[in-house]
């Protein structure tokens, strides 16, 4: 994975830091980081990688999760969902 410089959560950003996030993640899937049916990193991961709180980088995830760019399977993970 690539890590560009717009790829940090600016925490004097008007824009909340799970949506700067949930922007990141998607950047990342559409340059083709992850590919479809593939598991993203973990929220400790993440947690880890960006510097915020668990509660942030879930909602982040469910943010991507209702747009239909990401799929949870319970105990496994969360993964890239195929392009329609």
């Amino acid at each position: 994975m690539e890590v560009g410089p717009d790829d940090e959560i600016d925490s004097g950003a008007p824009l909340a830091p799970y949506r700067q996030l949930a922007a990141i993640l998607a950047a990342q899937i559409q340059r083709g980081d992850w590919k479809p049916d593939r598991a993203i990193p973990s929220e400790a991961q993440l947690v880890q990688r960006y510097g915020i709180a668990r509660a942030t980088v879930r909602r982040a995830i469910a943010l991507l999760v209702d747009e239909g760019v990401l799929y949870v399977v319970p105990q496994r993970g969360t993964y890239v969902r195929r392009a329609n």
